[in-house]
């Protein structure tokens, strides 16, 4: 069982005691070691295998990355969304009318990061995103939990709201409606396919010596590099 600490609200924070902590923090990584004549000639199978090997340690939302994108006025944004599938690019699903929706559809170039500290690994991925084809995102919808679909239809994403009630009112209504589990696809509901240009893969090492692989693409070909820590 998870147990949170809670601050009390008259309860300051010592701004000096805080970074004389973070400045204190240390972790050596000593779990693996990655290198180049070792990894896969293709990425993608190479990410595969680090991403199976995620979910078989158990890793705390292995398919969770954070997501960077572009806003209108050239500065970043990042989230984290959940990878909900893999072919020849990485699958995600989100509200089309949410801001990063609309600011791939603006500016198609996109950066993610998946974090996997239990194996002191990290994966970072850039590329172009394109919108899936509606087939999938309608087969992978049926997929889901009702009380997801349900809330798939219920939420304006990332638009002000007036209560938490607000929500909930219109989830119980919409849940009623579909009580017979036949709940359609929003049409403001889909997803992207982030199409690989650079792959890095990150495995920590002992005195901050990572190792770190990159493969990016030249001529159609991937170039396979090691990268200093």
């Amino acid at each position: 069982m998870w147990k949170f600490w809670r601050r009390r609200k008259d309860q300051q924070v010592d701004p000096a005691a805080l970074e004389r902590r973070l400045e204190q923090m240390r972790r050596e990584y000593k779990k693996a070691r990655l290198s180049e004549k070792e990894v896969d000639p293709d990425p993608l199978k190479q990410f595969l295998r680090w991403l199976d090997e995620a979910i078989q340690a158990q890793v705390w939302e292995p398919n969770a990355m954070a997501l960077a994108t572009v806003k209108p006025d050239g500065t970043p944004a990042v989230r984290m969304v959940l990878l909900k599938g893999v072919d020849h690019g990485l699958r995600f699903y989100t509200n089309l009318n949410s801001p990063k929706a609309q600011q791939l559809r603006q500016n198609p170039h996109v950066a993610v990061v998946f974090f996997w500290p239990e194996l002191e690994r990290q994966v970072r991925v850039e590329g172009v995103a394109e919108e899936l084809e509606r087939e999938i995102v309608e087969a992978y919808f049926q997929t889901r939990p009702f009380a997801s679909r349900i809330g798939a239809w219920v939420s304006p994403q990332s638009q002000p709201i007036a209560s938490r009630f607000e929500i909930e009112k219109a989830f119980a209504k919409l849940a009623a409606r579909y009580a017979d589990g036949n709940v359609p696809v929003p049409p403001h509901w889909g997803g992207f396919r982030i199409i690989p240009t650079q792959f890095e893969f990150w495995q920590g090492r002992q005195a901050r010596l990572h190792d770190r692989i990159r493969y990016r693409k030249e001529n159609g070909q991937w170039i396979i590099e090691r990268l200093a820590p």
